[in-house]
């Protein structure tokens, strides 16, 4: 497949040439972006979005449970729509749980703590109860689990892969954007998405959204066995379709795929789905740029700048109190056609999603 063709399906897929009209069609197109980082996983669906949304907008949109933030899979926080969680987590729950099992044995936290922790917590969350960590941590003290040495966070992260809580509305910050979140009942969020077969729509939702990609790339996004990841793509039918071996995309016309600008820049932030999300990520990167990127020794991956498909510069900004106010900077951009104004361009729009 020529490059520009790739490039222009990929933009395409990530709606970062047709945006979605609403953060919540962004969020059910996507199916989950990557979000440890927070503000960065609010701004991956905002730059999808039309209409340049700001941060408090994404924010409503937790508040009213349209969107929640859970271990989805890999063992990484992703953002999700509400109605999207108990079928993802259907399909990754137990291989996270495997993952996660010696890191509990490590612990003490057997099945008995954990049943323990998940009676408190779903008794302090029922009827719309609200409790940022430091509250969980006492609900955990009040049911005779120290949450001490980490035990806390690993119990909070097992209760989410068992789909009892996720993390809702944001908790308010003076001074700066919101970065805190109030755990909810799961149960209480609205009705789940009926899914007939969730391993086969999960392929399927990928390929849309991320496309052309190969079941190594579904596989590693994930997190699944390279076997139920090839009965995945199986079973997905003719909502897919396979350009050549172990390639596919979704089923639409090929002439109705823009091809982006090459001027056009796009900033997306650290951990990006159009960048990390795929176990090559050298198809569209170069491997030097890929490598200053990340993922680095200790797991970080910097906000990249996307021009005409490929990524081709790194950028920075903090969002900590006394700085987030100041613009973004690109750190490094490795096309010497690219516009410096382009990129001021691109990088003013973050500024504007953190302060508007």
């Amino acid at each position: 497949m020529p490059t520009v063709e790739f490039a222009a399906q990929r933009m395409r897929s990530h709606l970062l040439g047709e945006p979605a009209p609403t953060l919540a069609g962004a969020a059910g197109h996507m199916l989950a972006v990557q979000a440890q980082e927070f503000w960065a996983g609010r701004w991956a669906l905002a730059v999808r979005t039309a209409g340049d949304p700001v941060l408090r907008e994404v924010d409503a949109a937790f508040e009213d449970g349209t969107l929640v933030r859970s271990w989805t899979q890999r063992g990484t926080l992703h953002i999700v729509r509400s109605t999207d969680l108990p079928a993802l987590l259907a399909v990754t729950a137990d291989r996270q749980q495997r993952a996660a099992a010696g890191i509990l044995r490590g612990l003490a936290v057997d099945d008995a703590v954990l049943a323990r922790a998940e009676r408190a917590a779903r008794s302090a969350l029922c009827g719309g109860g609200r409790l940022t960590r430091e509250a969980f941590a006492d609900v955990l003290r009040g049911a005779g689990i120290d949450p001490a040495a980490s035990r806390g966070n690993h119990i909070l992260s097992a209760l989410a892969v068992r789909g009892v809580l996720a993390f809702g509305p944001v908790v308010p910050r003076a001074g700066g954007p919101t970065r805190e979140q109030f755990l909810v009942a799961v149960d209480e969020l609205p009705a789940a998405r009926g899914v007939a077969d969730p391993l086969a729509d999960i392929f399927a939702g990928y390929v849309r959204s991320h496309g052309p990609a190969r079941v190594e790339d579904f596989r590693w996004w994930a997190g699944l066995p390279i076997g139920l990841s090839r009965r995945a793509a199986e079973t997905a039918g003719d909502r897919v379709v396979e350009l050549e071996p172990g390639l596919f995309a979704a089923r639409e016309p090929a002439a109705e795929v823009p091809v982006p600008r090459p001027s056009a820049i796009v900033a997306l932030p650290p951990f990006d789905e159009y960048y990390l999300s795929y176990a090559d990520r050298t198809t569209l990167c170069t491997r030097e740029l890929a490598q200053r990127i990340g993922p680095t020794l200790n797991g970080q991956v910097a906000p990249v700048l996307v021009a005409g498909g490929r990524v081709v510069g790194v950028w920075r900004h903090s969002v900590a109190l006394g700085r987030h106010h100041l613009p973004p900077e690109p750190v490094e951009v490795t096309d010497p056609e690219v516009a410096a104004s382009e990129v001021a361009a691109a990088l003013a729009r973050v500024s504007r999603f953190l302060t508007g």
